[in-house]
């Protein structure tokens, strides 16, 4: 056996994989499922010569990551295209608030003195943004930059609703609305102020591309990089007790708390386990993916070339969305990578990738309710579609065990459980047995593909020995 084991083949596990085996140390990752990637996964689930992302679809992380961004990921395959527009929030007026990359166009696209307000509220924070994304994107420790870090944190802990009442006018309030959403929280709850600050953050910093050829190619990279330094990557190979690793000297896991229990729970002391079984699990997601014959009919021209819609309305209809009172006109967060990677589907056709936030374990079909949603802004959508496939919640954690409930985050990141994921320690991705390790998005900073908790996970592991 290998100096270590990484178990699961996530950006996650495939960034731990990578810094042990650059200190030297012999690796060796297995995987449950016959194809690596985890959360970023591509197939043609849809028709022949359609590609669609399974899970994540936009990559501003290989740019903002501490870690991702000093590897040579570009080398190994993996080509970042940049939208037209990172993002658009049509409204029912026929605009909608374009994103930029640039803080003067969003704040013009907001427009009066909620735009003025916008670039107050951004310019500082963007321009601290190689001292801030370090200290986010990690666990809670010393930093250098203490001025920086209190700037945002002031900012960040108040609730996505109270972040909103800088602004007077809707267009402004959608933005922070459709951004907060990401956090599978109640709007008025924190830390959504800080969900919605991030996104934006990295999305004037370093913007919101798509890998070329699907969100596969950013697995492939990683684990490219991770082989060319002696790692051995094993798909469909299923860990399920702990006992076939005791030759390994260490033990990563890229698992949730409720996986790790089933495999090593036995290992742990009691009082350990019963935190990890106390893990709390965020709601779930349906998710649609489209085969489409031509481009997304917006009525607003903002939402033509840019790589992410929010689809929600008003910051009030997206925060009734997020309580579960939204009826049948649900927050929808859309991706349509084809604006700017032609690559994913036949000359002339398209693909589009949405979904929408429902109860943990839902089995409810939500496509005609997200695909009413997309007509209520681009008329004529339906008349579009040639296939289209789908996973409620359920399936979502059939297809990832990870993804417990349809939890694409790898647990709910309200403020209780954002830093003392999994359970409450100096070092989190340590457990109290000194061989075995957590490396999954359940330690922080949690989800999203930047490859830190694996990264964290892999440096405590050396310290270790």
């Amino acid at each position: 056996m290998p100096d270590a084991v990484v178990v699961g083949a996530g950006p996650n596990g495939l960034a731990a994989a990578i810094a042990l085996a650059r200190a030297g140390r012999s690796v060796r990752v297995l995987e449950a499922a016959d194809t690596i990637g985890g959360g970023s996964r591509s197939a043609e689930l849809t028709l022949p010569g359609f590609v669609h992302d399974i899970c994540s679809a936009v990559h501003p992380h290989p740019l903002a990551s501490p870690f991702l961004r000093e590897l040579p990921l570009a080398e190994h395959g993996l080509e970042l295209v940049q939208p037209e527009l990172a993002l658009a929030h049509p409204l029912d007026d026929g605009t909608a608030v374009a994103f930029d990359r640039s803080i003067d166009v969003t704040a013009a696209s907001i427009g009066g003195a909620d735009g003025d307000a916008y670039r107050k509220l951004m310019e500082p924070l963007v321009r601290d943004a190689d001292k801030l994304l370090p200290a986010i994107l990690g666990p809670l420790r010393p930093t250098r930059h203490p001025l920086a870090l209190s700037r945002f944190g002031l900012l960040g802990l108040r609730s996505a609703e109270g972040l909103a009442k800088r602004f007077d006018g809707p267009r402004a309030r959608a933005l922070i609305a459709g951004n907060a959403a990401h956090s599978m929280l109640h709007l008025d709850a924190s830390p959504t102020g800080a969900v919605a600050l991030v996104l934006m953050l990295t999305g004037h910093a370093v913007g919101w591309p798509v890998a070329r050829g699907g969100s596969q190619k950013v697995a492939d990279a990683l684990a490219s990089i991770a082989r060319s330094h002696g790692a051995e990557i094993v798909t469909g190979h299923r860990v399920e007790r702990v006992e076939e690793l005791d030759d390994a000297g260490v033990v990563l896991f890229d698992l949730t708390p409720r996986q790790i229990v089933a495999i090593a729970g036995h290992r742990l002391p009691d009082r350990y386990r019963r935190a990890l079984e106390r893990y709390r699990y965020g709601p779930g997601v349906f998710k649609l993916d489209w085969a489409l014959d031509g481009p997304i009919p917006w009525t607003a021209p903002e939402c033509r070339g840019a790589g992410t819609v929010h689809l929600g309305g008003t910051f009030e209809e997206i925060a009734a969305s997020e309580r579960g009172d939204g009826g049948q006109r649900p927050y929808v967060l859309l991706s349509q990578p084809t604006v700017c990677d032609p690559s994913r589907a036949p000359a002339g056709k398209h693909v589009g990738w949405a979904y929408c936030h429902v109860p943990a374990g839902s089995t409810e079909d939500m496509t005609a309710a997200i695909e009413g949603q997309v007509e209520r802004f681009a008329p004529g959508f339906r008349e579009r579609i040639l296939a289209r496939a789908s996973l409620n919640a359920a399936e979502m954690e059939a297809y990832n065990p990870n993804y417990v409930g349809g939890d694409i985050n790898g647990g709910l990141m309200d403020l209780r459980q954002l830093f003392t994921r999994p359970v409450a320690r100096p070092v989190p991705y340590t457990t109290p047995d000194e061989r075995l390790f957590i490396c999954s998005s359940a330690t922080p900073p949690g989800g999203g593909v930047h490859g830190m908790c694996g990264y964290f996970a892999a440096k405590a592991a050396l310290r270790r020995g």
